[in-house]
């Protein structure tokens, strides 16, 4: 699971450790994507040798696995790791719907979404900031889930809609390497080729905790897995 760093926390510090695993696949971070194996390693140049140099030291950047997994959304992965290689402090768009979906949120409550998953639920997938909104990755099917549940568990009003981008969609995810300010960037940055991503039932636990420190309800507890008959 990816490592949350909290906005007081440098993006670029140490102390947490990132995931790497080695790989021989043609086409991934770890090689020269020639299937060569041993010593493909040092064949690599650019940002791409440095991200799969560097892994251990890496928290809130993509390590290399955490790219491969990113590549992986996209129709032509190959051509994506060269886009990165070539412009490392680029944002790039991926389509959604296959590896993952996001969960969109206003700031402030994604920050709260965010707060509630870490202290009190499993942690999160991958998580970005873009244009002051919160993205958080989530597990295929997410985007289609979601809406439905936060409407039948009544909840719809006391939360800030979420917009959920699935099947048809894109997103933009943040460059690999830190961009200029303002730029998208990683709050929780993918650090595996196989992070765990929540899904719908998870996300609608978390957003109506969140939805109660804003309203101060107390209502009738929501269990983790709370569903209506018939959901």
């Amino acid at each position: 699971m990816s490592t949350w760093l909290r906005d007081d926390t440098p993006l670029d510090t140490a102390h947490a450790h990132a995931y790497a695993e080695p790989d021989d696949r043609p086409g991934t971070l770890g090689d020269s994507g020639d299937g060569g194996g041993g010593g493909a390693r040092e064949q690599r140049t650019g940002a791409l040798a440095l991200l799969a140099e560097e892994d251990s030291r890496r928290t809130a950047q993509v390590t290399a696995a955490g790219a491969d997994w990113l590549v992986s959304a996209a129709p032509r992965p190959r051509a994506t790791l060269a886009l990165w290689d070539a412009r490392p402090a680029a944002p790039a768009a991926l389509p959604c719907g296959m590896a993952f979906d996001v969960v969109n949120l206003e700031s402030v409550f994604g920050r709260r979404v965010l707060d509630r998953l870490w202290s009190e639920g499993p942690g999160s997938g991958p998580v970005a900031v873009h244009r002051g909104r919160m993205l958080l990755f989530a597990a295929a099917g997410t985007a289609q889930r979601l809406p439905a549940l936060l409407h039948w568990e009544e909840w719809g009003e006391a939360v800030p809609p979420p917009l959920c981008h699935g099947i048809g969609d894109a997103v933009t995810v943040p460059p690999l390497l830190p961009g200029a300010p303002g730029a998208p960037r990683w709050v929780v940055a993918p650090d595996t080729r196989h992070p765990w991503l929540p899904g719908p039932e998870v996300l609608l636990w978390a957003c109506v905790r969140a939805a109660r420190t804003l309203t101060g309800a107390t209502g009738t507890g929501i269990g983790f897995f709370s569903r209506r008959p018939g959901c």
